[in-house]
């Protein structure tokens, strides 16, 4: 059963993750894990959250002329097979908390130290994108496929510190790369389900259960990309929902402390 409480937080993390160009995958993995909610179910529903937000601001950075499939492709090349693979990866409830807990700290540390440019400050100074590309992204898209996440977080501050290029169009092509390796890393985990539940019938349901959810954040991913594409000042966005996803973290990292140590 979804709580309201649960639903509000959704709702909330897709409003502001979608207004910088991301899913907001981690920080509902982070929800479900805090509420109980069965650790092998938590990526596939995150994921799908992941698709539904980013559809939408894919679709709304292209409409602004910011996105370009050409310019993420070597990004994407490997991410997407990695991403499908660390879905099939089966971990322990330990480690997928672990996990969680260290990238949502990363998360929240980059979103801090992160600044925003316009396309116009600067061009890329990558020589050849597809060496930097290809093994990022490769990467990137295991780790996403474990822990449920798109990715597009690790990206992103990626593309900033090679100067690839401005706010906006980084924040496109981190849509455009947490759709395609959430669609990868769902596939890989619905495969690792089925091969572990052959009747599939306990994920099915806890699946539908979850619609709520699903609704929420395509409610507040709109909302985000909306305000995102048109150039919303993304200085108070990054530094309230950094706020959220360290004190996530760190209530994380404690579960996890407790399960390994204690």
């Amino acid at each position: 059963m979804i709580s309201t409480l649960l639903a509000l937080a959704f709702f909330v993390t897709a409003l502001a993750y979608s207004m910088v160009g991301f899913g907001g995958g981690s920080t509902y993995n982070a929800l479900l894990v805090l509420a109980d909610v069965d650790y092998r179910l938590i990526p596939s529903i995150a994921l799908i959250c992941n698709i539904l937000v980013v559809s939408g601001g894919v679709y709304w950075f292209w409409r602004q002329g910011h996105f370009s499939i050409r310019e993420i492709l070597p990004f994407i090349a490997l991410s997407v097979p990695m991403a499908w693979l660390g879905g099939r990866i089966p971990v322990s409830q330990q480690w997928f908390v672990g996990l969680l807990g260290f990238t949502l700290l990363l998360t929240g540390l980059q979103m801090l130290a992160s600044r925003s440019r316009t396309d116009s400050e600067y061009h890329s100074q990558v020589v050849n994108p597809w060496l930097v590309g290809l093994p990022a992204g490769a990467a990137i898209g295991l780790l996403s496929g474990i822990v449920g996440i798109g990715g597009g977080i690790f990206l992103s501050p990626l593309l900033h510190v090679t100067r690839w290029a401005g706010a906006y169009r980084i924040a496109a092509a981190s849509s455009a790369f947490i759709l395609f390796n959430s669609i990868a890393g769902l596939s890989g985990q619905l495969m690792k389900q089925a091969a572990s539940e052959p009747s599939q019938q306990w994920a099915g349901n806890q699946l539908i259960d979850a619609w709520p959810l699903f609704i929420v954040v395509v409610v507040g991913g709109q909302i985000g990309s909306r305000l995102g594409s048109k150039h919303l000042p993304e200085r108070w966005v990054k530094g309230l929902t950094a706020a959220l996803v360290l004190y996530v973290a760190a209530r994380l990292l404690w579960k996890w402390y407790g399960m390994t140590f204690v």
